[in-house]
């Protein structure tokens, strides 16, 4: 087994319409970044280029606002993007694109998908337990397929907060009662090392970790 921890750094897309518009971005309905979360991606990208993340493998989702982020992160990191499908926010099925309140009249799962997990926000979307399992599933693919090296994931605040019900084995419910807030280009960081005792434990190194974003305060 080897010796070297696994690092597993989750960034955040920057700031997107979907996050200040009321409407839901999916595929169909993500705009991309705004104006100032393309600051903030620079600010983040300039962070990076300092060699701070001493990162092997990139990979992000395919979602614009995160194509966006990870260009970005790729250039500071003087690596290649591997997409990954799989690293999508909660699929939102029909509601993708709709006005907030238009989606919340007609889909009785957008009102209580943080209530009853099993429930798709919309047909053709995910409940928050489906999507809990998808994303722990590509996370776990992740961290094993590069077992002892540092990995850059650029995705989305849902994949994040998952990272947490994930490492600490908790079930869906525990979103009901508890959010892992995460800002725009936050970087997470969790570690996996070899406890004295034989196990492998995780730590949580950083989270919400966003001080290249003092310079826009």
């Amino acid at each position: 087994m080897t010796t070297r921890p696994t690092n597993l750094y989750l960034i955040r897309h920057g700031e997107a319409y979907s996050n200040v518009e009321p409407v839901i971005g999916g595929m169909r309905g993500d705009r991309g970044l705004t104006e100032r979360g393309t600051a903030q991606v620079r600010a983040l990208g300039r962070r990076l280029s300092t060699g701070e993340i001493a990162a092997d493998v990139l990979y992000a989702s395919t979602l614009p606002r995160a194509r966006q982020t990870a260009e970005a992160v790729a250039e500071a990191l003087g690596l290649p993007i591997q997409w990954d499908d799989e690293l999508h926010e909660l699929r939102p099925g029909d509601a993708d694109g709709m006005h907030l309140d238009e989606a919340r009249a007609r889909f009785a799962g957008m009102n209580v998908f943080l209530k009853e997990y099993f429930t798709p926000i919309a047909p053709g979307g995910e409940s928050w337990a489906s999507f809990q399992f998808r994303a722990s599933a590509a996370l776990e693919r992740l961290i094993v397929r590069h077992t002892g090296e540092t990995i850059v994931a650029v995705c989305h605040g849902g994949i994040i907060e998952v990272s947490f019900l994930y490492l600490l084995a908790l079930g869906p419910h525990v979103r009901g009662r508890n959010a892992f807030h995460v800002q725009n280009t936050a970087i997470t960081h969790w570690r996996q090392i070899a406890a004295r005792d034989g196990r492998q434990e995780w730590q949580l190194i950083t989270h919400n970790d966003c001080w290249h974003l003092r310079e826009m305060e």
